[in-house]
């Protein structure tokens, strides 16, 4: 017999597609106390499915601990959090309707934050609850796929959700107590604190050393000769033995041929390489591909999670790049012939490669692929990522492309000189997916004994590069190569570090302050910015999940390893406080005062308001207010015509200078 049943997802969107989908699109949506739910019939018995607003609860230290001057650090490493609602009426929601059901079914995301966010939704209640609670595991929300979940329910995994509650536990000991102490000793109080914490700062350091590398680096000078022929087709050639490290035999190489009117082809090797076809998408390789768009990772993440709860696309968050073998691949192919990709499909459907490629293989959710095609309107950004999405998959259903490599030397008085082309012969996956495929190079179709004219010859000195800085997309795969974070965390760390202004630019820069705080931490507490640490407590959850420890023993492990960390610190705070001080200083000022000369500086009111003020206040009471909106960045430039400081606003996508002066005529335009 079944029983009234009440199902709770992780959000409303995925509550609505849930409901429409069980009830054949017969529910009805009501309100409790303002909180949507859908109810329908089936069977005879009443169904009522319910969307959260994420977690429940939330973790936190008693009220006692509140206060940053006067709680003792290293008492605060050892207390005990607890957790507490966070959303009340979804509680009273939740409690009401448990006293009217008879089975409780948790489909939230079947991952650890998930699992955790199902286990909250009934966890704070004062007694033990006497019904089934049942779990629906699913990968996406097709009809097919949440269907057969609810026909094959499975445990709850409480060990699953355990290793998400150790990451709270330990991210909010370490966040707390290193952010407090770094603040503290900067005096940096209310919303001008500085942020420290257990992933954050590593993935922090990885720019601040690159910063370092560059900034250190010494180019290296070496010499480079080419040729340029011509026949037909304009063609440059490059010396087989360079880079030349000396300037003399640069030099004497060159003299032998900087004269010469002819060349003579020496070798010309052709060769056919397969281009093999791109592999499933995991998390990382579909954030890298997104950037490449220009969508940053944060916002690829949030657009690929809208996309999957409208049941488009597949769970987005997965490090598996294998299809399973359940998964009916030409089926979902054959759902794109009614998309803008029918002629992709086709071809691909027409023509497939034998079996799907494949990457690295995780006990995970199936890698991202397109599961429905859109019927209704979607934004232009949601349609480039479904499109990504979409053309990605059907790349690893193609074929590989068939190329053609050539090398080709030519000997110039007894001197070599190389080049090499490539060209497309069968372009098969580069048909439907372009990002990432090699560039043909096209020259000219010489034979070996044959003559061809000298246009040009070139000696050019050029010097070594340093590393380039991070994008975001490498940021996200260095992070992911060094086990920093998830597949779930990763993109959100990086967003946390360009909103509290430790980072900016599409080539990651560090601010000042950044560099500051990293070099404080290497100097005196090295451990906190080594990866390494933080890779070994990501290793003891995954343990936990495993039921092969317990929760405790890593949270306390976690609590040991930082209080030595501490002990460090807390014996150099002062030091510590004057260089991060000094560090501020540099990168809050944005000029000089036009009254007296002294430098400006930004400043927050103690309504939490940005605002430009003079440091020799109260002596200079010159002011002048910032923009309410959008992150403010110092120029170190001046306006020609009021001498008032000029500041970069960047907010959304847009970015723009101005003169701070309100008064000055450069805003009256």
């Amino acid at each position: 017999m079944e029983e009234n049943s009440l199902v709770l997802c992780e959000k409303n969107l995925a509550a609505r597609r849930i409901a429409q989908i069980l009830s054949d699109g017969k529910m009805k949506t009501s309100y409790l106390a303002k909180i949507p739910f859908y109810e329908f019939e089936k069977k005879g018995h009443l169904w009522r499915v319910m969307g959260l607003r994420g977690h429940l609860l939330r973790l936190d230290y008693p009220s006692r601990y509140t206060q940053w001057r006067s709680t003792p650090l290293k008492e605060l490493i050892w207390a005990e959090p607890s957790k507490k609602v966070e959303e009340r009426s979804i509680a009273n929601a939740i409690e009401t309707f448990l006293k009217q059901s008879d089975k409780l079914i948790i489909a939230t995301d079947f991952d650890r934050e998930g699992e955790l966010i199902g286990v909250e939704s009934f966890s704070w209640l004062e007694k033990p609850l006497d019904i089934p609670i049942k779990r629906a595991r699913f990968s996406s929300l097709t009809a097919a796929e949440i269907s057969y979940a609810f026909r094959n329910f499975v445990g709850v995994d409480f060990n699953l959700a355990k290793a998400a509650e150790a990451r709270e536990h330990i991210d909010l000991a370490w966040g707390a107590v290193l952010t407090r102490f770094v603040s503290l000793a900067a005096n940096r109080y209310g919303r001008n604190f500085l942020s420290v914490g257990r992933v954050q700062s590593p993935a922090l350091a990885l720019v601040v050393d690159r910063e370092k590398e560059i900034a250190n680096f010494k180019p290296i000078p070496y010499w480079e000769i080419t040729v340029e022929v011509k026949d037909g087709v304009p063609l440059s050639l490059f010396h087989t033995r360079q880079p030349f490290w000396e300037e003399s035999r640069a030099k004497e190489t060159y003299d032998k041929v900087k004269d010469a009117k002819e060349g003579v082809v020496k070798k010309v090797d052709k060769k056919e390489i397969f281009e093999r076809a791109p592999v499933p998408f995991n998390t990382t390789e579909f954030l890298r591909a997104a950037s490449s768009l220009g969508i940053g990772v944060s916002t690829s993440m949030q657009i690929a999670e809208s996309l999957y709860r409208k049941g488009l696309i597949s769970y987005p968050r997965t490090d598996n790049q294998v299809y399973p073998r359940s998964l009916n691949l030409r089926l979902v192919a054959n759902k794109l012939k009614n998309s803008k990709l029918s002629s992709e499909a086709e071809a691909v459907l027409e023509n497939p490669r034998s079996s799907p490629t494949e990457g690295k293989f995780a006990h995970d959710h199936p890698p991202i692929y397109p599961v429905d095609v859109e019927k209704g309107k979607l934004n232009d950004r949601e349609e480039k990522i479904y499109e990504l999405i979409a053309r990605r998959f059907l790349a690893t259903l193609s074929k590989d492309a068939l190329c053609e490599s050539i090398d080709m030397e030519i000997e110039v008085n007894g001197e070599k000189f190389k080049t090499n082309g490539y060209r497309v012969i069968a372009p098969n996956w580069r048909n439907v997916y372009p990002l990432g495929a090699r560039k043909e190079k096209t020259i000219p179709s010489l034979e070996p004994g044959q003559k061809v004219k000298i246009t040009k010859t070139n000696l050019k000195q050029n010097k070594t590069k340093p590393t380039k800085r991070f994008t975001q997309a490498s940021l996200l795969s260095k992070m992911e190569q060094l086990g920093l974070g998830t597949k779930s965390t990763r993109h959100e760390i990086i967003k946390k570090l360009y909103d509290r202004n430790f980072i900016e630019g599409l080539r990651i820069k560090p601010s000042t302050t950044a560099e500051a705080i990293i070099e404080v931490l290497q100097k005196h507490a090295p451990r906190i910015t080594l990866p390494s640490m933080t890779s070994h407590l990501e290793q003891q959850m995954d343990s936990i999940a495993k039921g092969e420890i317990r929760i405790e023993d890593v949270i306390d492990d976690s609590r040991e390893v930082l209080s030595k960390e501490f002990e460090t610190l807390e014996a150099n705070q002062k030091s510590i406080g004057e260089e991060i001080i000094k560090a501020l200083r540099e990168q809050e000022s944005v000029g000089r005062c036009p009254e007296c000369g002294f430098p400006m500086l930004i400043r927050v009111s103690r309504k939490g308001e940005k605002f430009i003020g003079c440091s020799n206040y109260p002596k200079c009471r010159n002011t002048y207010s910032l923009p309410r909106y959008g992150k403010v960045i110092s120029t170190h430039n001046s306006c020609k015509r009021c001498s008032a400081p000029i500041v970069k606003v960047v907010r959304k996508r847009k970015v723009y200078e101005i003169c701070v002066n309100p008064r000055c005529e450069t805003n009256k335009k």
